[in-house]
């Protein structure tokens, strides 16, 4: 008999590295990739893998969120396992924690316990719902099966000067877990490879028993808050749970050629930039053209792309980019860059490996270079941005650590 599966996605955090994209948005919610959402990457991953069960937990900025997937992701009626749900905060467990919202990782998942109960789940994915990757979550389920793990995480080897952001994770020959540390300053390395750390990339695979008891019994009466990486885990290995490690660099994504390497945390303005620009090199790492995986969003009926104008300095083209339905190039230059919706560059322009989002207005003679332009800006005749720090600075703009200057959404000249 096959296995129920509840999938849980983590689209609650707040994202206030990636401001000001965040500013009226939550960070699974910001734009990625020309058309997509990056909350899309993580229901991608489930519905490719056969799990049709799908709680989604919201928290900060919710509204763009909640508009997307009931817009977009929607399965129909007739069959009761198959839904993609919205799961606000609701404070569900307040005659017993009070006041408050979720608390944590484990906290958003503590609160909706009774979610898993309803669905007679015999075991648990938790997602998170803010990374850019693709993951066939049916092998690493089996590979859970087959371990008779009580949890599962998903593993990353990630360069030591990196991985101080995340969770890090010793392993013995077999891949279980012996050890976890939260965030460490300085990260151990993998044995053998010493500028390597094996990093937790925020996926799990829970027993649903295993699930219960760390949660409930072992942090039930916590009062101030709980995550997976900083207590549930050091908790399960010190209640004695068998916590394995899955080689994410051993997922097989049908359609993929190769080792599954590519996983992005996005969780900067330059982490952002850096994966959006990786989509337009000639042979991209993440492919978003493999037929056997596709990667769906929402659908929005836009006419066709379009480029008008050919003739001596004014010819509308575009080089090296990807871009969404509706999107005009008209006697301008796209070189290297990625344009959503609707957008519309006019004559004589320059975009330079900038990120675009939905309809943003590019006017005459403007020159962009390594920007980041929030949806509902328009940009003057004439006007340069990306090439004077000073000048944009002055205009408030976000200006990151690596030179990419970011324009709010709807920004007024």
């Amino acid at each position: 008999m096959k296995p129920r599966v509840l999938g849980m996605i983590l689209a609650g955090g707040q994202g206030s590295r990636l401001a000001p994209l965040t500013q009226k948005r939550s960070k699974p919610a910001v734009p990625f990739g020309s058309k997509y959402r990056i909350i899309d990457f993580a229901i991608n991953n489930f519905i490719n893998s056969g799990v049709f069960s799908i709680y989604v937990l919201t928290q900060y900025k919710a509204q763009s969120l909640t508009e997307h997937i009931q817009r977009g992701w929607r399965f129909g009626t007739f069959l009761s396992d198959y839904f993609i749900t919205l799961v606000p905060a609701q404070m569900y467990r307040f005659e017993e924690l009070g006041p408050v919202w979720y608390r944590g990782t484990a906290d958003a998942v503590y609160q909706n316990m009774h979610l898993i109960d309803n669905h007679d789940a015999d075991y648990v994915a938790i997602f998170s719902g803010d990374h850019i990757y693709k993951m066939n979550v049916e092998h690493m389920l089996q590979s859970h099966i087959d371990s008779k793990a009580d949890l599962t995480i998903a593993a990353y080897p990630m360069a030591r000067s990196e991985a101080h952001q995340f969770g890090i994770m010793h392993v013995d020959e077999r891949w279980k877990v012996t050890d976890f540390l939260e965030k460490p300053k300085d990260p151990p390395p993998i044995p053998g490879q010493p500028e390597m750390s094996l990093t937790s990339m925020g996926n799990y695979i829970f027993s649903r028993r295993a699930l219960e008891e760390l949660l409930v019994t072992n942090m039930g009466d916590d009062t101030d808050g709980f995550d997976f990486g900083g207590d549930v885990i050091p908790r399960a290995l010190a209640d004695g749970y068998n916590v394995m490690a899955y080689d994410y660099h051993r997922n097989p994504v049908p359609g993929q050629t190769g080792a599954n390497t590519y996983w992005r945390d996005v969780g900067t303005l330059d982490a952002y930039f850096d994966a959006n620009m990786d989509l337009v090199t000639v042979n991209p790492e993440f492919d978003l053209y493999n037929p056997e995986w596709p990667l769906r969003t929402s659908s929005e009926f836009s006419p066709p792309a379009k480029f008008v104008h050919e003739s001596d300095g004014r010819k509308g083209q575009a080089f090296n980019t990807i871009m969404a339905g509706g999107t005009i190039i008209s006697g301008g230059t796209v070189r290297d860059s990625v344009l959503g919706r609707s957008v519309k560059t006019h004559s004589y322009s320059l975009v330079e490996n900038c990120v675009l989002f939905d309809e943003v207005e590019v006017g005459r003679h403007v020159h962009l270079r390594r920007c980041i332009v929030d949806k509902n800006v328009v940009i003057p005749d004439g006007m340069k941005i990306g090439l004077n720090v000073e000048e944009d600075r002055a205009r408030g703009f976000t200006i990151t650590d690596k030179g990419v200057v970011v324009v709010p959404k709807s920004y007024t000249f």
